[in-house]
């Protein structure tokens, strides 16, 4: 039954885009970015995603300052990344409001290098959607700007096909 449940959500997978040789992966390595109904394992980041408006809420990465969604690390013991999305969630939007997973990347990499921090030969950095507005000061990007503020984010893929599928 198992295999079977997993193949079915396999089923529903659709690859977005797929980067052979990812320039920021170890050599050799892959990403992609996949819209399913499913979380992912092993999941290792959860971000979230608030249109509101055409805009999307972000805020400033810790360690560079640049602007993404919101976004938490993924603890060993939370495999799909459930119990970190909801955190999440209560930290942004002030309740457990309901969410949908929307997709992943995907990093495929078969070879990890010592400064390659994330699961190997597959890691999934997961984003879901929520319908609520935030509750914490963060900067709205307007998605007709999003291409040019957010266009290199691995996420991206995703962003594009919510605006351009009704998601």
């Amino acid at each position: 039954m198992f295999i079977r449940l997993e193949q079915m959500r396999a089923s529903d997978e659709l690859v977005l885009q797929e980067t052979t040789d990812a320039a920021w992966l170890p050599t050799g390595g892959c990403a992609q970015v996949v819209r399913r109904r499913y979380p992912l394992r092993p999941m290792s980041l959860v971000r979230l995603l608030l249109l509101i408006d055409d805009r999307v809420f972000c805020l400033p990465r810790q360690e560079t300052g640049m602007l993404d969604l919101p976004t938490r690390s993924v603890a060993n013991a939370d495999a799909d990344g459930s119990e970190a999305i909801r955190a999440l969630v209560e930290e942004v939007v002030g309740d457990s409001d309901a969410c949908t997973f929307l997709g992943a990347v995907r990093n495929i990499v078969d070879e990890p290098t010592v400064d390659y921090p994330w699961p190997t030969p597959v890691a999934h950095f997961g984003v879901w959607r929520a319908s609520a507005g935030p509750v914490i000061d963060g900067t709205r990007v307007s998605t007709k700007d999003a291409d040019h503020v957010l266009a290199d984010r691995h996420w991206y893929p995703l962003l594009r096909h919510v605006l351009t599928a009704g998601v």
